[in-house]
């Protein structure tokens, strides 16, 4: 075999749930992801299982969404949201009844909307248990990242704050899914030295870095991203392929720019009456996305109208061209390297189905071209190559991340510097607290438990990156400031052994993930 060819998804959110509020415009930002990308990843891998298709990929799911995937309050409502689209799809089938085009787009949502409610139903809203039994079969590789996703460079001053993000990852997992994670997304891709140790303390052996991040390994890795280098720890960094990640997310030659491809930002929403809408958006009070979108890319100019059947005949053109260019790809290295060489494609989840539309029939046809119209290649998962090839290069990585510039520019800057002094002073201060409660119990040790959970929230890297994109500052601050503020609070009771119950209750309701949270990991 030539070559191997791991596709690795990175299904991340950040904990957004108000149970204070009917509703909430940025748990949206949930309900879309599920619509547009968790249940059609779902329904595709059913597809591969019916057919027995040997298609398996990795897919990793952040503790955060897999919190938010799992609790009552937002299921219930994302049933009611789902509930809700079907309702608009078929005010638009009456709509649009003497507008072909659109009421051929009506109908497809319409359809579309019912097989994601059936799906699901079958699951009993519960896409967890869905994705555990992908894994338990062997059709997925589920790995983690950081509890809340942090950056863990920037904690590399703190470093109890880096083992408290992974093992809590480690232990929300082994909740999840009942084993322990083999691999990780450090978040953003960012590695510093020194992170590794903390991955071997938790078993995790494996993870995945940007190109630069293993190119600029010292010594320099002989087979580049086409094979893993161990770490001198022995765990695992798998490179990301530079052309396959420049074919899909490159503004100008990536795939889902074509204008045969649905637009994005037109959405009735903005488009139709406000009040035919209203009950719809997100924000009752505020135009935004509902999700059905007529038109496809086509520049600034008129749009014209989406045309699914196009769109799918993209898709399957551009599944095709993906490959190839990966079996070129493998043909050209082989004679260079003592192993099949991997080519690890990385991308975020919600790429594919919720900003790129057409981008989960996309890895359909990915999948069933590469495991029926060839031999030259083959799908694999990082873990699965290291079962099958355990010598590999020792070397060092290069201090990088995926995020702009390289490194770690859209998370410390002009716009979200000020949170980084306030973050270290409560870093030290959890420290303090573990290393003098190591055996609470009863309501110190509830205290001490949501003490951690409000400096994870607070330590999230969403929150700094959406201040430095400016899409919802103002949301973003108050989050930094709410968890800080609760923390400072939380400390304070706990040195004056005052711990108010009834405000307490009151948090832990609201900001209920990690509820095995242990705060010795901060000792």
């Amino acid at each position: 075999m030539p070559g191997y060819l791991s596709i690795v998804l990175h299904a991340h959110l950040p904990f957004v749930r108000h149970p204070e509020h009917e509703k909430f415009l940025e748990e949206s930002w949930l309900f879309e992801a599920i619509t547009e990308t968790y249940l059609p990843l779902i329904q595709i891998i059913n597809g591969w299982r019916r057919d027995q298709l040997p298609a398996h990929i990795t897919l990793s799911l952040s503790p955060t969404l897999c919190s938010m995937l799992l609790d009552p309050l937002l299921r219930e409502r994302y049933a009611k949201h789902l509930d809700g689209l079907i309702d608009l799809a078929e005010k638009e089938i009456h709509r649009t009844h003497w507008d072909r085009q659109f009421r051929e787009l009506a109908w497809m949502y319409h359809h579309k909307f019912c097989q994601a409610r059936e799906t699901w139903r079958h699951y009993d809203g519960n896409l967890i248990a869905a994705f555990r039994e992908f894994q338990d079969e062997g059709r997925l590789e589920i790995i983690t990242t950081a509890a809340t996703h942090g950056l863990l460079p920037l904690m590399s001053n703190h470093p109890p704050s880096i083992r408290g993000q992974i093992l809590t990852a480690r232990d929300h997992y082994n909740r999840c899914f009942g084993r322990d994670p083999r691999g990780i997304w450090l978040p953003e891709c960012a590695y510093a030295e020194g992170v590794e140790k903390y991955l071997q303390e938790a078993n995790i052996r494996w993870f995945i870095l940007d190109t630069h991040g293993v190119l600029h390994a010292k010594p320099r890795p002989r087979y580049g991203t086409f094979a893993p280098i161990f770490t001198p720890n022995g765990v695992a960094a798998f490179g990301r392929d530079f052309d396959s990640s420049r074919q899909v997310w490159s503004k100008h030659e990536g795939y889902p720019g074509d204008p045969r491809y649905r637009d994005f930002y037109r959405d009735i929403g903005f488009d139709l009456d406000f009040d035919y809408v209203r009950p719809h958006l997100p924000s009752p009070d505020n135009r935004g996305f509902t999700g059905m979108k007529y038109y496809r890319i086509t520049g600034t100019s008129e749009k014209q109208v989406y045309q699914r059947d196009h769109a799918l005949s993209a898709a399957s053109e551009h599944a095709r061209h993906f490959l190839e260019e990966r079996v070129t790809q493998a043909r050209q290295v082989s004679p260079l390297l003592d192993r099949p060489p991997i080519i690890v494609a990385p991308y975020d989840a919600e790429l594919f189905g919720h900003w790129w539309y057409e981008g989960p029939e996309f890895l359909e046809f990915l999948a069933r071209k590469l495991c029926q119209d060839q031999k030259e290649i083959s799908f694999i998962t990082p873990g699965e190559y290291l079962q099958r090839h355990t010598t590999n290069q020792i070397a060092t990585p290069g201090a990088s991340s995926w995020g702009e510039e390289g490194y770690w520019r859209a998370w410390l800057n002009e716009s979200n510097e000020w949170i980084y002094p306030h973050l270290q002073i409560a870093q030290e201060r959890m420290t303090d607290l573990a290393n003098r409660f190591p055996d609470a119990t009863g309501l110190e040790a509830r205290a001490l438990k949501q003490a951690a959970r409000e400096l994870l929230l607070a330590q999230a890297s969403d929150w700094p990156f959406i201040l430095r994109a400016g899409t919802s500052p103002d949301y973003a601050r108050r989050r930094v400031k709410d968890h800080l503020l609760r923390f400072i609070a939380l400390f304070e009771q706990l040195n004056e052994d005052q711990v108010d119950e009834k405000w307490l209750r009151e948090i832990e309701a609201r900001d209920n993930l990690f509820p095995d949270v242990d705060w010795t990991r901060w000792k």
